[in-house]
C-alpha cells in the first residue's frame, strides 16, 4: 500500500538526518566532517525526496481534500510546506558550498542553517505520520488508492532499494558503518 512505502520512505530519511546530524556535531567540535556524505544526503534529497516522494504525497493529499476537507484544513497545506523544506535544503546546500569554498562563514551560522533544516524535516514527517496518513486512510476509497498507484513513478528509491546509485555508495557505506556503531555501544 502507498502509505507504507511513503512511512517506510519516512524512517529512510530519518536515517539520513541521524547522518547529517553527526556529521554537523563533527564539524560543530572544529573537526572536518564527510562532505562527500554530507553531499550526497543533499543530492538526495533534492532528486528523491522532493521529485518523487513528495509528489506521492501530493498526490495522496489532493484525493484526502476532495474525501476530507476538514482533515486536509487541519493538515494545513502540505505543498507550502514542501516548497520551504526545499528552500532549507537550498540553504543548507549553499552554506555546506560556501565551507568548503574558505568563504567566511561562522560556524554557529552553519549550524542554525543545518539545524533548522533538522527540526523541521523532523517536525513535517511526525506531523505526516500522525496526522495526514492516518486520515488518508480513514478517507479514501479503494478507487483513490488505484488512481494514486496508477501515477506512481516508476523510480526505485535510489540509497535504499535494490536500483541504488553509484553516487550514494559512500553514504549507504557511512550509514551503515554508523548503524554498527551505535549497535555496538548498545551492547
Amino acid at each position: 500500500m502507498i502509505i507504507e512505502l511513503l512511512s517506510q520512505e519516512h524512517r529512510n530519511i530519518e536515517r539520513l538526518l541521524a547522518v547529517l546530524e553527526h556529521e554537523l556535531d563533527i564539524f560543530d567540535r572544529s573537526g572536518r566532517p564527510d562532505y562527500e556524505v554530507i553531499r550526497a544526503i543533499i543530492a538526495y534529497f533534492e532528486v528523491y525526496t522532493e521529485m518523487y516522494h513528495h509528489a506521492q504525497e501530493d498526490r495522496v493529499f489532493a484525493r484526502l481534500r476532495i474525501r476530507d476537507p476538514a482533515a486536509a484544513e487541519k493538515i494545513g497545506d502540505l505543498a507550502h510546506e514542501h516548497r520551504e523544506g526545499a528552500k532549507r535544503l537550498h540553504r543548507v546546500a549553499k552554506a555546506v558550498d560556501g565551507v568548503l569554498a574558505d568563504r567566511e562563514f561562522l560556524r554557529e551560522d552553519v549550524d542554525r542553517i543545518v539545524r533548522d533544516f533538522l527540526q523541521h524535516e523532523r517536525r513535517h514527517i511526525r506531523m505526516e505520520d500522525r496526522d495526514f496518513f492516518p486520515a488518508a486512510q480513514k478517507a479514501l476509497q479503494p478507487d483513490d488508492w488505484t488512481e494514486i498507484a496508477s501515477a506512481l513513478s516508476p523510480h526505485k528509491d535510489p540509497l535504499f532499494s535494490d536500483a541504488t546509485e553509484a553516487r550514494f555508495d559512500a553514504l549507504r557505506v557511512h550509514i551503515l558503518q554508523l548503524e554498527q556503531e551505535a549497535e555496538a555501544e548498545r551492547r
